[in-house]
């Protein structure tokens, strides 16, 4: 057989065509279920700076997805050449909330399934991963960390305000300390007892205290 007869033979006359009714339920099943995944997003979403744009692409990436798995499935020749031209596909975006990961996946695992024809599982997945993330994304796990910044004025007002964060504080730890010849600046990890942040007050009204300075922390970003 010579290189020539390969193109000839059976192989890629036998290649399965894709069915439209197929198509256009896969694409409406994956709009439904991208749609949901967006409210989800867009619900229990707690981040910094939230985008629409990004919600949008959780639709658009779960459609996509169907259409390329699709494509896939019903060539084979055609799913050689996807591999080779998905693998250098470089995405420069930085993910910078760990759950957009997660709702990224969730979308791209939908448009697989759905592609791949496996209906029901797409549907209870999805049904039973959104409820999961609104129950854990409504409930406090733990206490909120805050980090206050304390400036003094000198080394025994430093005495003082942390014998004050001690006893007013459920849990503290010294992150920095600055000193300069203006005074000594103070930055604690707290956590606070029932969300009671009078204490800061009680710190400010300290004579030698300059400025007490409270904030909300996740570990990434300060709001």
């Amino acid at each position: 057989m010579s290189f020539s007869d390969v193109f000839k033979s059976s192989f890629l006359s036998n290649i399965n065509t894709f069915s439209v009714l197929d198509v256009l339920l896969a694409l409406g099943l994956s709009f439904v279920i991208g749609l949901f995944i967006f409210i989800i997003y867009k619900k229990t979403y707690s981040g910094v700076m939230y985008s629409d744009q990004f919600g949008v692409s959780l639709i658009a990436m779960a459609m996509i997805t169907s259409v390329v798995i699709i494509a896939v499935t019903s060539n084979v020749v055609l799913s050689l050449g996807m591999v080779g031209a998905l693998s250098i596909v470089r995405f420069r975006t930085a993910i910078k909330e760990p759950m957009d990961i997660a709702f990224l996946f969730w979308s791209i695992a939908v448009g697989i399934v759905l592609g791949a024809g496996l209906i029901p599982l797409a549907v209870i997945g999805s049904v039973i991963i959104g409820v999961i993330i609104v129950i854990f994304s409504t409930r406090r796990i733990g206490d909120i960390p805050y980090i206050l910044v304390v400036g003094c004025a000198d080394g025994e007002t430093e005495k003082d305000v942390e014998e004050l964060i001690k006893s007013e504080a459920k849990k503290s730890l010294l992150k920095s300390k600055s000193v300069t010849q203006a005074g000594v600046e103070l930055t604690y990890e707290v956590r606070i007892k029932e969300d009671d942040t009078d204490f800061v007050n009680k710190i400010s009204e300290r004579e030698g205290v300059n400025n007490a300075v409270l904030v909300s922390y996740n570990g990434e970003y300060m709001s």
